[in-house]
């Protein structure tokens, strides 16, 4: 059986102090959890949390990756950048890069194959907006942006963490269902399963809105093998909540 994993992502929060604060109150409250723990930080702070979590049960991830290697690509920083600073997973093609920086499916196909060539696990962003859902188009949007992830690396599809976030659940206070996000899961489960014999090992996630009152019963779910957590990971019980739900 595998691990759930919940991953924090802090988005374009934190600073020194706020960040040494969060994470020593996760570790001291953490333990040994039944659960594989992540927390996706802004860039200017990796080396600063790189320290904080070393030798710790909380593994280190960035918030995305470029598209490119090496070169003159001002501002970017490259999957061999992230792996200097002992990154595990790379969050990729998270619907806020989708819609504020034009990222489109094939540029987030070719960011999750840079990222795996450096030993990176990506977690890939798939999801719907509030008018996709209420025209019916829901299925055919995440299917439509997990294609172009698996075309591009099909022979390693295995490899990637897949994260399904409603944009309309995002930083609104609204979620989907547990019944609702188990249905979109399914789909994507479905289609892993016709892309690689290896779909049973590959982690769905939900992100849109998981908090700590709202875990458990989603985590309950078939298909639901742990969460991208935004702002319940600023704040440690809340987000050790979620940790201990992950069972």
């Amino acid at each position: 059986m595998k691990k759930k994993l919940i991953a924090g992502n802090w988005k374009m929060n934190g600073s020194l102090d706020a960040n040494e604060a969060l994470l020593k109150g996760l570790l001291s409250g953490v333990g040994q959890p039944a659960c594989q723990v992540a927390v996706c930080v802004p860039s200017v702070y990796l080396g600063q949390c790189q320290a904080l979590l070393a030798g710790s049960v909380i593994d280190l991830g960035a918030q995305d990756v470029s598209s490119h290697e090496v070169g003159a690509y001002t501002g970017e920083i490259s999957p061999s950048m992230l792996k200097e600073f002992g990154v595990r997973y790379a969050i990729v093609g998270h619907s806020e890069r989708r819609q504020y920086h034009g990222e489109t499916d094939g540029m987030v196909a070719t960011k999750v194959q840079r990222a795996l060539g450096s030993g990176i696990t990506p977690i890939v962003c798939v999801g719907e907006s509030l008018a996709e859902r209420e025209a019916g188009k829901t299925e055919e949007v995440v299917k439509r942006q997990l294609a172009a992830v698996i075309h591009v690396n099909g022979h390693c599809i295995s490899e990637i963490v897949v994260a399904y976030e409603p944009v309309w659940a995002i930083g609104t206070g609204l979620s989907a269902t547990a019944e609702q996000a188990q249905q979109v899961h399914a789909v994507l489960r479905a289609q892993l399963k016709a892309a690689t014999s290896n779909a049973d090992r590959i982690k769905l996630l939900y992100g849109g809105s998981m908090n700590a009152g709202n875990a458990a019963s989603l985590l309950a779910m078939q298909d639901i093998d742990g969460g991208l957590v935004g702002g319940a990971a600023l704040k440690a019980q809340d987000f050790l909540t979620i940790i201990a739900a992950a069972v």
